[in-house]
């Protein structure tokens, strides 16, 4: 009688499972300044009770201006967002167990329910930073079989059942961010298809009802998503990469500390690398730097405006990469609807000229981007909500408004 119960109960959990539907989501954004970078003391170790609390994290872009009262995830979902993309510091649910790390889910389900109570869903994003060197993404890199592997997932377990209470019909759980396993192509090893198998087998454990983001490896990027073997799908799943590709128009910036690399322009064929040269020698003059200086930013910019030229970037080649993400899903039998684009974007150019793109073009290319993921039915999440150097939706200075060029090139609110 116990085999048989065992059966059945194996085997009602499956029809579940194939009965789940995915989270409906169609128009994110990212918010990474909030539980991110979870504070840490002097000696390394996180202060306790982690994470900032809300206020502090809008004190730190709309400096005073929330009058009590006020919602600033109404305010994103006024602008025609339907989820937000929530970064959480994994930090501090690693580095703690029982009852500590209760805590910490607790006050993590109670900003996720701050959230959905605007009406807003959530992909709740386990986004590992490196401020605690015992606790960063270094923890799952070596190897599937690692012992840091098995205290990671153990912890997404327990986060994948405090999302369950919250409401499956509002969260999703996104267990790894642009994991930096690589090489991207034969020659690597099998370890991060084994530890995204497991992870999802681990969910699953907890409930086949809450749906998951996976991803593959290679920074998750579209390269990462083609090497990924989704033998472990099923309907509840969206399968994430990132979209930054040109890298050298979505975040033109100097390896040097203070140098210009700015202006390239959207798509390629609308200016001439002489042009964008002249342009960012002009800046660089105005700046009032010296001419071994410039000499030195300009012996930097050269070599990177010469290959985006030649590379042409432009529409034809943003849609070859999105075919190549639509022609995985259709390999593997997986709805292009269940593709998720989790983060895509461009630095705009700062004020002194040193970094980032001209709005015009950044425009452009967000435009573009957006367009074609929507074209296939892909969801999106826009990077980020705010933040200070520009690939951002509120802002980066003043009375923390909404960029509204940015907006309408999201299809969103218009002036």
């Amino acid at each position: 009688m116990r085999v048989i119960a065992a059966i059945a109960l194996a085997f009602s959990f499956l029809t579940a499972t194939a009965q789940a539907k995915v989270l409906e989501l169609h128009r994110g954004v990212g918010v990474h300044e909030w539980l991110n970078w979870s504070p840490v003391n002097e000696d390394g170790t996180y202060i306790w009770p982690p994470y900032r609390a809300e206020q502090e994290w809008l004190d730190s872009f709309r400096k005073g201006t929330v009058s009590k009262g006020e919602n600033e995830f109404q305010r994103i979902r006024s602008m025609g967002f339907d989820f937000v993309r929530l970064s959480v510091d994994p930090g501090p649910l690693v580095s703690s167990e029982g009852t500590k790390r209760k805590e910490a889910l607790a006050i993590l389900s109670k900003a996720v329910k701050r959230i959905t109570a605007s009406g807003l869903r959530v992909v709740f994003d386990l986004h590992g930073v490196n401020q605690v060197p015992a606790t960063s993404m270094k923890l799952i890199y070596d190897g599937a079989d690692s012992e840091g592997v098995a205290r990671y997932r153990a912890m997404v377990k327990e986060v994948a059942g405090m999302l369950v209470k919250v409401g499956t019909d509002k969260v999703a759980i996104e267990p790894y961010n642009e994991p930096a396993y690589y090489p991207c192509d034969a020659s690597g090893t099998d370890d991060w298809q084994r530890i995204m198998e497991a992870t999802v087998a681990d969910i699953r454990s907890v409930s086949g009802d809450l749906t998951i983001i996976a991803t593959g490896a290679c920074g998750g990027g579209v390269k990462g998503l083609l090497n990924l073997k989704p033998g472990f799908d099923d309907p509840n799943i969206y399968y994430s990469f990132h979209m930054y590709e040109p890298h050298d128009f979505t975040h033109q910036r100097s390896e040097t500390k203070g140098g210009f690399a700015s202006g390239m322009p959207w798509p390629a064929s609308t200016s001439t690398p002489e042009a964008v040269r002249k342009a960012l020698e002009a800046r660089i003059d105005a700046a009032g730097l010296s001419r071994a200086e410039k000499r030195a930013n300009l012996a930097e910019a050269d070599p990177l405006i010469a290959k985006y030229f030649a590379e042409n970037w432009g529409e034809k080649q943003l849609d070859a990469r999105f075919e190549q993400a639509l022609g995985w899903a259709k390999t593997n039998a997986i709805p292009s609807e269940r593709l998720f684009m989790g983060e895509f974007g461009a630095i705009l150019m700062t004020a002194d000229g040193r970094m980032g793109a001209d709005d015009a073009d950044r425009i452009r290319y967000l435009t573009a981007v957006r367009r074609s993921a929507e074209k296939a039915g892909i969801p999106w999440s826009i990077w980020e909500y705010a933040n200070t150097y520009g690939m951002s939706v509120i802002v980066p200075k003043e009375n923390a408004v909404p960029d509204m060029n940015m907006l309408g090139a999201l299809g969103l609110m218009r002036q």
